[in-house]
């Protein structure tokens, strides 16, 4: 009786498929997306622990302390009024994050209900999407401007003024996809089966909105740190008792050429914030995209 080998045993890669799929296996393949998760975790573990991270009271005055350098008492300074720099840097970040990720959020949600509107009933587009048209004809940061110049500064209006600049951009990309969904086959089966028009919404064209209304909320938010930070710098967003990155850089501008570590702070810390926001969503476009995921 002919007897045969065993096979000899392969080694066991079922575990490492498994790590390789979803949304982790996503983030270990592209680093440049851990690294944006990773400094947005940061920014928001200094934003919230800032109490806790040897800060003091960043609005107590103390003009005998005015101007001093970056130091191991004042790492980074303070500024013409004697307030600690490294204070107000880490509370301004939260006046930061709360209006970036509020206006994503609003913006979002604002534009996802107008553009599905506008796209699944033509009688009301021609009328919303001139709205918007003339909206969008206006630059978002003048926009905001005149808008902060007819309410008191405070940070629910900033939030508000920001997001009604960015509504028209996100309405007209969820009408344009809410366009093209209306054309596909599924869609026209769905109608042609008795769907009414509130569940067809529901069922198969909303979920197909969310991918692309993800990816550019990423960018809305980055976009809003940026404009609240104009804003506060030009003595146009939060109120100056308030500390923000743009007011922080707005009190050390007279001072650039012989004290620029006022500036140089908050503006990194922007720079670093707004930074790895893009860097997440470039990494949400090329996971929700069908012909990348495909050709990966």
């Amino acid at each position: 009786m002919t007897q045969y080998a065993a096979a000899p045993e392969l080694p066991d890669i079922l575990p490492v498929v498994r790590i390789r799929k979803g949304w982790v296996g996503f983030i270990l393949n592209h680093p440049t997306v851990a690294i944006g998760l990773g400094l947005i975790l940061l920014m928001l573990f200094l934003a919230i622990a800032a109490p806790w991270l040897w800060t003091v009271d960043p609005t107590e005055l103390a003009p005998i302390k005015r101007n001093r350098e970056p130091s191991l008492q004042y790492w980074f300074g303070t500024d013409a009024l004697g307030r600690d720099i490294y204070s107000r840097v880490l509370y301004g970040a939260r006046v930061s994050l709360i209006v970036g990720f509020a206006v994503a959020l609003l913006a979002s949600l604002s534009g996802l209900a107008i553009g599905l509107i506008s796209g699944t009933f033509r009688r009301s587009d021609a009328i919303i999407m001139r709205i918007m048209d003339g909206l969008m004809s206006i630059p978002p940061i003048l926009l905001a401007i005149a808008l902060m110049a007819l309410t008191r500064a405070s940070v629910e209006n900033v939030v508000m003024a920001i997001t009604i600049a960015e509504i028209p951009r996100v309405s007209r990309l969820v009408r344009g996809v809410v366009l093209t969904l209306r054309e596909q086959p599924y869609v026209d089966a769905a109608i042609s089966c008795g769907s009414r028009t509130p569940m067809l919404i529901w069922r198969h064209i909303l979920p197909n909105t969310l991918a692309p209304l993800m990816v550019q909320a990423t960018y809305i938010c980055a976009s809003a740190m940026i404009t609240e930070s104009i804003l506060s710098f030009i003595g146009a967003g939060v109120p100056p008792i308030i500390p923000s990155w743009g007011n922080i850089m707005a009190d050390g501008r007279t001072l650039f050429q012989i004290k620029p570590y006022i500036i140089f702070f908050p503006a990194i810390f922007l720079s670093v914030t707004v930074l790895a926001v893009n860097l997440v969503g470039d990494g949400f476009r090329d996971l929700l995209d069908p012909r990348k995921s495909k050709a990966t």
